[in-house]
C-alpha cells in the first residue's frame, strides 16, 4: 500500500506544476485593467504585455525537451519551478513595464517547460493500469489552478490600488512549495536507463512502482533502449515515427480548433454578443470554470476503465451537437435568455470530459522512449501555437463573420475530429509504454 500510495504522491507533486501553469496563465485577467492604467499603456503596449506570457510559452514548449533529455525531467521540473517564483515575485514588484514584461515572459517559458515535462515524467512513472488518471491530475491542476486564481482575483480585489500586485505576486507560495517538493520525487526510471545507464538505481524506483514486474519492466525498457542503438540524437521526422507524430499534430490541432480558448478567454464577450448583459456574463463564466473542474474530475474515474478512445468518441459527438446549436441560435438570432450560455457549458462539459482530460495522457503514451520528450515538445508546441492563432484570431473572425459561420466552422472542425478518432485513433488503455510503442511505431 505505501508503494502504490508513493507512486501517487509523486504524481499529485509534480502536478502541481499544472496547478501553477493553470494560475499563471488566468490570474492576468483579474489584473489587467489595472496594470493598463498603472503604466498608461497603448492598445498595442497593452495586448503585447497580455500575450507575451503566450509567446513564452509557445518557445518553452519549443525548447522543452532539450533540458528534458540532457539534465532529467525532475532537473527540469526546478527549473519550472524556479521560473513560476521569479515570475510571480518579478511581476508583483515590478516598478517598469519593460521588467513586468520580462518576467511574465519568464512565467510563460514555465508554462510551456512544464506542459512538456510533468505529463512525460507522471507517465514514466505510473503504472499502465493507472496512467490515464495519474497523468491527468496534470489537466486536473490545470483546471484547479484557473478557478482558484479567479477565486483568489476576487478575494484580493478589494485591496485597493496595489490590488494588481498582490494578485500576481501570490502565486510566489505555490512556487516555493513546488520547488521544495520536487526533491522528495526521484528520477525517472526510463530516463536513468536511457540517458544515464543507471540501471540498478531505476530498478530501485522500478520496485516502489511495480514491485512484482520491476525486473522484467526494467527489462522491457532496457531492450528497447538497446534495440533502438543511438535513435535518441535521430530526428523525429525520420520517418519511423510517422505515425506517432501525426496523432500528436492532429490531436493537438482539433484541440484548439474545437474553440475551447476562444471560449475560455472571450466567454463575457460571446455572452454579450448573444445578448446578456456584462453582470450576466461573468456570472456565466464562473459557470463554465465549475463545469470545466467537475467534468475534469468526472473523466479521471473513467480514463483508466473505459479508455482514452471511448472519451473522444463520446466528446465529439457532444461537441458537435453543442456547437452547432450555438451557431443556429446565432444565424435565427432568437436568443432565448440563457440558451448561448447553457449550450456553452455542454460545449465544455463534454470538452472536459474528451479533449482536456485525455490530450496531454495520449500525448505522453505514444511515443518511444528515445524520443518522448521531443515527441511531447512536438504535441505541446503545435497545441500552444493553435492557442495563440485562435486567440488572435477569434475577436475578428467573430466580428466581421458572425456568431454563425465561427461556431459552425468549429463543429465541422469537431465532425472531422470524430472521424479521425473513429477510424484512427489506437487505444492505450492498460498497456505499458513499451507496449505503446510496439502498438504504434512497429505496427
Amino acid at each position: 500500500m505505501y508503494m502504490k500510495n508513493s507512486v501517487l504522491v509523486w504524481a499529485i507533486l509534480v502536478a502541481l506544476g499544472g496547478f501553477l501553469f493553470g494560475f499563471d496563465t488566468a490570474v492576468i485577467s483579474g489584473a489587467e485593467k489595472s496594470i493598463q492604467q498603472y503604466w498608461n499603456l497603448s492598445v498595442f503596449e497593452h495586448g503585447l504585455t497580455i500575450s507575451i506570457a503566450l509567446i513564452g510559452t509557445v518557445i518553452g514548449s519549443l525548447l522543452g525537451s532539450a533540458p528534458s533529455d540532457r539534465f532529467g525531467r525532475k532537473k527540469t521540473l526546478y527549473f519550472v519551478a524556479i521560473a513560476y517564483l521569479l515570475s510571480s515575485l518579478g511581476t508583483a514588484l515590478a516598478h517598469n513595464w519593460s521588467f513586468f514584461l520580462v518576467f511574465r515572459f519568464l512565467g510563460g517559458l514555465g508554462v510551456g517547460a512544464s506542459s512538456v515535462t510533468a505529463p512525460i515524467y507522471i507517465s514514466e512513472i505510473s503504472p499502465a493500469e493507472r496512467r490515464g488518471r495519474l497523468v491527468g491530475l496534470f489537466q486536473f491542476n490545470v483546471v484547479l489552478g484557473i478557478l482558484i486564481s479567479y477565486l483568489s482575483n476576487y478575494l484580493i480585489s478589494q485591496n485597493g490600488e496595489s490590488s494588481w500586485r498582490w494578485m500576481l505576486g501570490v502565486q510566489a507560495v505555490p512556487s516555493l512549495a513546488f520547488l521544495i517538493l520536487i526533491g522528495f520525487v526521484p528520477e525517472s526510471p526510463r530516463w536513468l536507463v536511457l540517458k544515464k545507464g543507471m540501471k540498478e538505481k531505476a530498478l530501485g524506483i522500478l520496485k516502489i512502482i511495480n514491485p512484482l514486474n520491476a525486473e522484467q519492466e526494467l527489462e522491457a525498457i532496457s531492450s528497447t533502449s538497446l534495440g533502438e542503438g543511438n535513435k535518441s540524437k535521430e530526428s523525429l521526422f525520420s520517418g519511423q515515427y510517422t505515425s506517432p507524430v501525426v496523432f500528436a499534430v492532429l490531436f493537438a490541432f482539433f484541440n484548439q480548433v474545437s474553440g475551447i480558448n476562444a471560449i475560455i478567454y472571450y466567454a463575457p464577450r460571446i455572452f454579450e454578443m448573444a445578448g446578456l448583459g456584462a453582470h450576466s456574463s461573468l456570472l456565466s463564466t464562473v459557470g463554465i470554470g465549475l463545469i470545466n473542474f467537475v467534468f475534469t474530475l468526472l473523466a479521471l474515474n473513467f480514463i483508466d476503465k473505459v479508455g482514452r478512445r471511448v472519451l473522444m468518441l463520446i466528446g465529439s459527438f457532444g461537441l458537435i451537437a453543442a456547437l452547432f446549436l450555438v451557431a443556429f441560435t446565432f444565424a435565427s438570432g432568437k436568443f432565448s435568455g440563457l440558451a448561448i450560455p447553457i449550450y456553452m457549458m455542454v460545449f465544455i462539459a463534454f470538452f472536459a470530459f474528451s479533449q482536456g482530460a485525455v490530450i496531454w495522457v495520449f500525448i505522453s503514451e505514444i511515443f518511444p522512449n528515445q524520443v518522448r520528450a521531443k515527441g511531447q515538445t512536438l504535441g505541446s508546441s503545435t497545441h500552444w501555437i493553435m492557442a495563440a492563432i485562435i486567440a488572435f484570431s477569434f475577436p475578428y473572425f467573430a466580428e466581421s463573420l458572425g456568431g454563425a459561420v465561427t461556431f459552425s466552422f468549429f463543429g465541422t472542425m469537431m465532425v472531422l475530429q470524430l472521424i479521425f478518432v473513429w477510424r484512427f485513433m489506437p487505444e492505450t488503455k492498460g498497456k505499458s509504454l513499451e507496449q505503446v510503442e510496439k502498438t504504434i511505431v512497429l505496427h
